[in-house]
């Protein structure tokens, strides 16, 4: 079986199994066709993320953000290097086996929650055992709602929930399939300072109580405070990183990367992590 084969470990890969994620000498390019100049967007990055940990990742916009979460959630390939994830080189993967892979062992919560409006909740949960041509547990389905403090809600649509609830969906959906990474692109962007919080917590159990792995962009020092670590990007490298840190010195470590920009500090009520 394809499936099973795309998730099995290389020679390579093996080394990289003390972490969840490891990209090595990664460099991606875009617009490289001649009618417009290149844009380097990720240079040479080399980083490795931890087993059971939460990085934020944060940059001025256009710092490789974004392509850097692509690349090592397996939704871009890069030009240059190495991306391993749970302990897979996923370079030699073909697309289907690449998608494949994500579905098994990889969660994704995005800024849109991408629910399908005439599905319930329950529905739009199993929908990616589904779309793997398998039948979704009512009592897996059931559960993973329970998690995000959604029991009760599995017959409602999308049109009957509030953002921050059918974020906490799309979280379900992301964990039906026991994801070992789950990697986020501003989960937070679109919602209110109280369910902001409700994710942030969610993200936070994630890690300290299931033992996964989330990697987190977002542009929201706040949001960022409850990470273990905090990566800085700029002109696609890692320029800095912080462990531990509250919102404001983070406000002021991307301030740094900003200087044309005025920053009046975080006012975002998602902060306000106990350490």
């Amino acid at each position: 079986m394809s499936g099973e084969h795309a998730v099995a470990p290389s020679n390579h890969a093996v080394a990289q199994q003390g972490h969840a994620i490891a990209l090595e000498g990664v460099g991606k390019t875009y617009n490289t066709t001649g009618a417009s100049p290149a844009v380097r967007a990720l240079d040479d990055v080399s980083v490795t993320f931890g087993r059971a940990t939460f990085t934020a990742v944060m940059g001025p916009s256009g710092s490789g953000k974004s392509t850097l979460l692509q690349c090592a959630a397996g939704l871009d390939r890069p030009d240059a290097g190495r991306v391993h994830v749970d302990g897979v080189d996923l370079g030699p993967l073909s697309e289907r086996q690449l998608t494949e892979f994500r579905r098994e062992r990889i969660g994704f919560v995005f800024q849109a929650f991408n629910l399908l409006g005439s599905l319930t909740a329950a529905q739009n949960v199993g929908l990616p055992l589904r779309l793997a041509g398998r039948r979704p547990d009512r009592r897996a389905v059931r559960e993973a709602l329970e998690q995000v403090g959604l029991a009760g809600r599995e017959g409602h649509l999308p049109s009957q929930m509030s953002g921050g609830q059918q974020q906490r969906v799309a979280i379900a959906r992301a964990l039906i399939a026991k994801p070992q990474v789950v990697f986020a692109d501003e989960p937070t962007g679109a919602l209110d300072s109280v369910s902001g919080r409700t994710v942030l917590e969610l993200l936070r159990t994630l890690v300290d109580v299931r033992g996964r792995t989330v990697v987190m962009v977002t542009h929201d020092p706040g949001a960022a405070s409850w990470a273990d670590r905090v990566l800085f990007l700029a002109d696609g490298r890692v320029r800095d990183e912080l462990h531990g840190a509250g919102a404001q010195l983070i406000a002021e470590r991307m301030a740094g990367l900003e200087p044309a920009r005025a920053h009046a500090g975080p006012h975002d009520h998602t902060s306000g992590r106990h350490r």
